[in-house]
């Protein structure tokens, strides 16, 4: 921000000090500056100091930035505000429970304590951990509930809604739930009928079918349901809308078991926690929030004269509610802008802000609903604007409100009037606007972005402003560049890509540190060690640069190289785990940021568990498959560009912004598949996943009908991936590239920019030189004939770009339940697929074998060839034999190419049972559907050998 004194806006918020003020502070507003003068202000006044003022911010760092902002425009120096309430509201909670509520556990039927030296778990991944450590002892000590344990893929979604519920103010006490927790759970049929007849009604003035039925249509595809499900034209109904008893059908529910076990296990994780003597943040404000509630004497000496909460969009219910226990007068002010409301995935809730008058005096009277808790008036609510931007110029304020209305998907309808009814417009504080909107689509966007970045840098057409106010221009440099992108995938591999160009690229944010090099490579020495050998020796000879077929044929003979031997010795000599994950990452040269935090985690982890180095290696195998995150810096120097998240860009500007993939499945995102238990506004808790013991006469994990259909009622909200591209676009503050791959999203479709198709050529850049793997190996050359896999002869082509895959790690974890299934029968289903393979082997009704080597030999051309592989399953009855391969991919693109594989396994079996009927199939693991292939003759086999060999 320019200056220092404040414009008309921000001078009459500073000196409004008394009443009730709802802020809109739009992006780069100067909203710190006006929000610390506003606070010098109010301790300027007679009888009033820091002690009396609570500012409420987001993060330690604003906290920070706003107390040094204090001193300098106050009478008070650092020392005298260094205990002042001006914190965020875990740290405010904290401080609370560590002063007065170390018994606050008892208001809900908790015999532990809270204790000087609990310790608050920041990290996600250290929690995961220890809550399923958690919910093994729960198993065990709660038989009642295996059923809902065997509906559940993975029971680390219980701590996600465990922590949901927490920040709607939900909480279990002994006997049920504390004060009105429960009616979050039953939710509110009149707001969902509403819901309901909006998505039902007919389309093109009647004479179409309404939304919601067209959605139905796919009711019950590739779903078991119960038997007393309906049938689909009984839901659908025959004219162009759903029945309207469907509404409430689907809605009334018996939830009364359900909201008892999630009562149960929610009740005994707080338990649990503290007699490990740790707490989440959720559960401080949980703990922090029920104090204040039940200790009117506490609650009436902590009161404070005035209150003011930043970024209040990011805020949730219970932190407004806390906001209201806190608050001594009606001298509260919140801030903030609904527009840059990113965070829904923390439970922020856009309405506290959209809606704040109403919540207001609604959260008001839940509170006192039994006593005087909120004292003051909730009327008048005065509402204030900044309007003048101090960041952007005036063409990139515009074009961000299109981000507002622009339709997420080309079948989406917008109301743009209402919407631009709610914006408030920004206007620039300066006028000079030679700003640069562009945009260009690639199939090599990486590239693409990195000739972009190139032609930027010291290109005067992208000048951008000295630092300071002395006005003067400049070409820009790498460091005044940001790549902003919805997912992280995208930014680490951008992240290579400028590696292999050697162009100073540093990456800031939160990484998938369990998906990285490092880990991958811990987590493989790690199972050389315990167990699943094969599976580690296979990503460690990947590592050293060997091929399938190669590493194969060095796992097949233990033929491993003398040095990976000496190194596995040495490894199984080191006493800790964090001892073999210093050696493995000094072995192999990983010093970067993320091997430290691998390093620190899986230390933690092994000491603040009980884990096994078993158990340890299924969590990081967890850890990969869940995409848990750290914040890790990737340098590349001061002069470098920054890739980061949207996400992570919060209240940071550029100076030219490339908002990158800008791609349809990526931004907006689609989204997962769902919790198997969860909740959701305004259906509360439902069950996607139940589990029967005989409703078919076999015990079978089925879809929940209702859930389903619920579901579909609901719209997709994509207001949120609105406000992630606005606050994107506001990060810029002179120019601003957006870019796209081979299928661009809907947004860049719609943007009123025109898209320019680029073929990137990096040409003059040096490609730097590849690094050699630590560890080589020669592989003999086999005698006999030759030898293929099957997987010679598949098109790779098929698995490049979004086919739906998830990886050789999920993949092998599912093929390697499915053997000790049919091995042992023992082994636990702990996700749909597995599950859905279990029920796949419980429904044969022969004799099945696991993981059968076949070897089809052939003669091509006059020359012995054989191709080998491995079937999955076979399942014999003495009329027929099966052959069943497992693929978990969720769509289809590869099937034509997996035929190829399944014929050599068609022959072979054929040849040895010829007096049985022989079929090959694809058991699709993800819906549990089989699909009987036609298998090619061994004609055509042959000639696929001749093409490969040609």
């Amino acid at each position: 921000m320019s200056g220092v004194e404040p414009n008309p806006e921000q001078r009459e918020l500073i000196e409004a000090t008394d009443g009730l003020f709802l802020v809109d502070a739009g992006a780069g507003t100067g909203k710190t500056f006006t929000v610390t003068r506003r606070y010098a202000n109010i301790v300027a006044q007679d009888g009033i100091d820091p002690s009396d003022v609570l500012l409420v911010t987001f993060t330690n760092n604003a906290a920070e930035e706003m107390r040094d902002r204090i001193v300098r425009h106050s009478e008070y120096g650092m020392r005298e505000l260094a205990d002042a309430p001006i914190q965020t509201f875990h740290s405010l909670s904290h401080d609370i429970l560590d002063e007065h509520g170390h018994d606050a556990p008892k208001y809900l039927g908790l015999d532990e304590t809270i204790t000087g030296s609990t310790r608050i778990v920041e990290d996600d991944i250290i929690e995961r951990a220890l809550f399923r450590e958690f919910v093994g002892q729960f198993i065990d000590d709660h038989p009642e509930y295996d059923g809902f344990f065997t509906a559940i893929s993975e029971t680390g979604e219980l701590l996600d809604l465990i922590k949901e519920l927490s920040a709607k103010g939900a909480f279990p006490d002994a006997e049920g739930w504390y004060r009105d927790g429960e009616s979050h759970l039953d939710g509110d049929f009149e707001a969902f009928e509403t819901l309901f007849s909006e998505r039902n009604e007919p389309r093109n003035g009647g004479s179409k079918q309404s939304a919601l039925r067209s959605k139905l249509y796919v009711y019950g595809e590739n779903k078991t349901y119960l038997p007393e499900a309906p049938e689909k034209w009984e839901i659908r109904g025959n004219g162009k809308q759903v029945p309207t008893d469907v509404a409430e059908r689907v809605f009334e529910d018996d939830r009364a078991a359900l909201k008892r076990f999630v009562h149960d296990v929610y009740h005994a994780y707080l338990e649990f926690a503290l007699r490990r003597n740790y707490l989440n943040f959720g559960f401080l404000q949980l703990f922090a929030f029920v104090l204040l509630c039940e200790d009117h004497d506490l609650r009436e000496g902590l009161a404070y004269e005035y209150v003011m909460v930043d970024e209040f969009q990011d805020s949730s219910e219970i932190q407004f509610k806390l906001t209201l226990l806190l608050a001594g007068t009606n001298n509260v002010c919140v801030v903030g802008d609904w527009k840059q409301s990113i965070y829904g995935f923390q439970y922020a809730d856009v309405d506290n802000i959209r809606e704040f008058d109403d919540r207001l005096r609604r959260f008001a009277e839940e509170l006192n609903r039994d006593a005087d808790r909120v004292t003051f008036p909730t009327t008048p609510v005065d509402d204030k604007r900044l309007t003048r931007n101090y960041r952007s110029t005036q063409s990139l304020l515009d074009f961000s409100e299109h981000a507002l209305t622009t339709p997420a998907t080309k079948s989406e309808s917008l109301d743009v009037d209402a919407i631009s009814e709610t914006i408030t417009p920004l206007n620039a504080d300066t006028n000079r606007d030679d700003s640069r909107i562009e945009a260009l689509a690639s199939e090599d966007e990486h590239e693409a972005i990195l000739a972009k970045i190139d032609a930027i840098v010291g290109n005067d057409a992208y000048a951008v402003g000295d630092d300071g106010d002395s006005g003067e221009y400049r070409a820009p440099e790498y460091g005044d560049i940001a790549v902003l992108t919805r997912t992280r995938d995208f930014g680490r591999d951008l992240l290579d890509a400028a590696s292999t160009y050697d162009l100073p690229v540093a990456y800031e944010g939160g990484i998938e540190v369990f998906r990285t090099d490092a880990a991958k490579l811990l987590l493989a020495w790690l199972r050389i060690l315990e167990r699943n050998a094969d599976r580690g020796w296979a990503l460690v000879l990947e590592e050293a640069g060997y091929a399938i077929d190669e590493a194969k044929a060095i796992i097949d003979r233990e033929a491993y190289p003398e040095s990976m031997g000496s190194f596995r010795e040495e490894l199984r000599d080191l006493e800790t785990v964090g001892g073999v994950a210093r050696r493995v990452f000094d072995r192999y040269g990983r010093s970067d940021p993320a091997a430290d935090v691998v390093l620190d985690t899986v230390q933690s982890v092994h000491g603040t568990t009980t884990f096994t180095r078993g158990q340890l290696i299924r969590f990081i195998e967890e850890a990969i498959a869940s995409g848990s995150t750290h914040d890790v810096d990737a340098g590349g120097g001061t002069n470098a560009v920054t890739v980061q998240t949207i996400h992570a860009t919060k209240g940071l500007e550029y100076p030219i912004v490339i908002l990158a993939n800008m791609n349809a499945n990526k931004f907006p995102s689609t989204g997962g598949g769902g919790s198997d238990i969860a909740y959701a506004d305004p259906i509360g808790l439902r069950q996607r996943t139940v589990y029967s013991a005989d409703a078919h006469g076999v015990p079978h994990v089925y879809d929940d009908w209702k859930t389903d259909v619920l579901n579909r009622c609901l719209p997709q909200n994509y207001d949120e991936e609105r406000r992630l591209l606005y606050v994107a676009i506001t990060r810029a503050e002179s120019h601003l590239v957006l870019t796209g791959g081979a299928n661009p999203n809907s947004f860049l479709d719609a943007l009123p920019v025109d898209v320019e198709d680029v073929d990137p050529d990096l040409s003059a850049f040096d490609t730097a030189d590849d690094e050699h793997a630590p560890f080589t190996v020669d592989i003999p050359d086999p005698d006999g004939p030759a030898s293929y896999s099957p997987h010679t002869f598949i098109d790779d082509d098929v698995f490049e770009g979004n086919t739906g895959g998830r990886g050789i790690e999920y993949g092998s974890a599912v093929h390697e339940f499915a053997e000790r299934y049919v091995l042992d029968g023992a082994a636990e289903a702990d996700n749909a697929d597995k599950k859905n393979v279990k029920a796949l082997i419980d429904s044969l009704d022969g004799d099945t074998d696991a993981e059968i080597d076949a070897f089809l030999p052939l003669t091509v051309d006059g020359e012995r060839v054989t191709i080998g592989g491995v079937i999955d399953l076979l399942h014999r009855t003495p009329e027929r034999v099966e052959i069943i391969d497992y693929k978990t991919d969720r769509s289809r693109h590869a099937e034509e190419e997996y035929e190829k594989q399944l014929s050599m396994y068609y022959h072979v079996v054929a040849d040895r049972y010829p007096d049985r009927s022989v079929t090959a199939s694809i058991f699709y693991t993800d819906g549990g559907n089989r699909r009987k292939i036609n298998p090619l003759s061994k004609t055509e086999i042959r000639e696929l050998v001749r093409r490969y060999r040609r």
